[in-house]
């Protein structure tokens, strides 16, 4: 199905151990699915392996979405189809602006899915970049700016957001973008994500905290322990986390909720 992201029985490995152990999870447009472990569950495992990171090997199982299994696929070929990841460490890029970067990178996308596209023009361009940075409260400056270069971890992190809303994917990973955010730039960020929710794209909130869910009320909420799905459930879940923690799950695993 062309809605629906469907994560079924996944293990990956590095070359030192086993990471994910059986991973069974159904992401549908519209949504938010929050994912929620302790360290070294495979949280960040699990994003990077949905997007093709080579340092992680699968050993077993599929991830589907659009009628075919993208573990298949290049990395590149995987956000051409409409798969984006938010780092939990943006890299900077001294000496390319903001602007260029993301011009660049819609340009790939769209002469990807079509290779006649001339690519959007600057003007074009410019008036969508100033449309999206207003939608997520940023100033105009910001695209002038070398990619995180000297970026604050909220201004990196709004990056990774407004990257997500130039380039419109149809499933959006966010790797602990709480992560270092004091609670201002956790606000401005978490208003940047509402602003992208929609009926057209679904999002997979990987963390470790409740605070962020505070702000990105997510539909269904998952507990991953020791690389597998130990608990499913909805926003209440995480509340229950919050108050007792993960040592029920570490003790006695149960299966996840239908």
């Amino acid at each position: 199905m062309t809605d629906t992201l469907e994560i079924r029985n996944l293990h990956a490995r590095t070359e030192e151990r086993e990471i994910l152990k059986g991973v069974n999870l159904t992401l549908r447009k519209g949504e938010v699915h929050a994912l929620m472990g302790p360290n070294g569950a495979g949280k960040s495992t699990l994003a990077y392996v949905l997007m093709g990171h080579p340092a992680y090997e699968v050993t077993e199982g599929e991830v589907l979405f659009k009628g075919q299994n993208i573990l298949e696929l290049d990395p590149e070929e995987r956000a051409h189809l409409g798969l984006f990841l938010a780092f939990q460490y943006p890299v900077a890029v001294p000496g390319v602006t903001v602007a260029n970067f993301l011009r660049a990178a819609l340009n790939a996308k769209r002469q990807a899915q079509n290779p006649d596209d001339p690519g959007i023009s600057v003007l074009e361009f410019r008036k969508l970049l100033t449309e999206k940075m207003r939608l997520l409260g940023l100033s105009p400056d910001f695209a002038g700016r070398y990619l995180n270069d000297g970026f604050s971890g909220g201004e990196k992190k709004k990056t990774e957001v407004l990257q997500m809303a130039v380039l419109d994917p149809e499933f959006a990973i966010l790797d602990e973008t709480d992560s270092g955010l004091d609670i201002d730039a956790l606000r401005a960020v978490a208003h940047g994500i509402n602003a992208l929710r929609g009926p057209e794209r679904g999002f997979l909130v990987i963390t470790h905290y409740k605070r962020i869910l505070d702000h990105i009320r997510p539909d269904y909420v998952h507990i991953l322990v020791d690389g597998r799905i130990v608990a499913s459930g909805g926003p209440e879940l995480a509340d229950q986390l919050e108050a007792e923690g993960y040592k029920q799950w570490r003790e006695e695993p149960v299966s996840p909720a239908a």
